[in-house]
């Protein structure tokens, strides 16, 4: 079940199906979007965000590859709650012609979310991740950062896979309208429509 946000006052044209957002979310935050923000809760309870990479796969789960000395390690082992959002420039045709509130005078960005649970990698997980990701990017002539052996990446690096429980996409249609579905229950294509956030 994908469920679709109008997000603004009615439009007449039709807005696009459900299933054309999917693949094109995809592609966005695989091959334009770059750095991620990841939030994760502290102690106190509050989100705490900032920018990273982060690698989204075809199943909408999420790998994170850092260094060891960042707190959002103990924020992710006292909650596993995450979100992951990836925003990028609005699609040539976006339009945001029909606000309900203020009139910026912008078109919808492309965003999109990722809310899961996180969960350790095994140490060959994480070596694998890192290997497999250090080739794309060294094949595609980014260099820069350091090759390591997998003794120095068990030594300097921790891996976090996230889960997907809800993806949301937004600015992949002509207006305001979002999109909300649960990876592995979207492929029937069926939507439900609403007015206000998904939970």
């Amino acid at each position: 079940m994908i469920r679709v946000e109008n997000n603004e006052r009615h439009r007449p044209d039709a807005a696009a199906q459900p299933t054309d957002v999917i693949g094109p979310a995809l592609r966005f935050v695989r091959d334009e979007a770059g750095f991620a923000q990841v939030f994760t809760i502290n102690k106190d309870g509050f989100p705490v965000g900032r920018t990273m990479v982060a690698v989204l796969n075809e199943d909408w789960s999420v790998d994170l590859v850092q260094r060891t000395v960042h707190r959002r390690l103990g924020q992710l082992r006292r909650n596993p709650r995450v979100e992951v959002m990836w925003a990028g420039t609005p699609h040539a045709g976006s339009v945001n012609d029909r606000p309900h509130v203020y009139d910026f005078g912008l078109a919808i960005p492309r965003v999109v979310f990722v809310r899961g649970l996180a969960e350790p990698m095994s140490d060959e997980q994480l070596v694998a991740t890192y290997r497999r990701q250090t080739a794309i990017q060294r094949g595609g002539g980014l260099t820069k950062a350091p090759e390591r052996t997998a003794e120095q990446v068990l030594a300097e690096l921790a891996g976090i896979t996230i889960r997907p429980v809800q993806v949301r996409a937004e600015g992949f249609d002509v207006g305001a309208a979002s999109f909300t579905w649960s990876p592995g229950a979207a492929s029937s294509g069926a939507a439900s429509s609403g007015d206000g956030e998904a939970p």
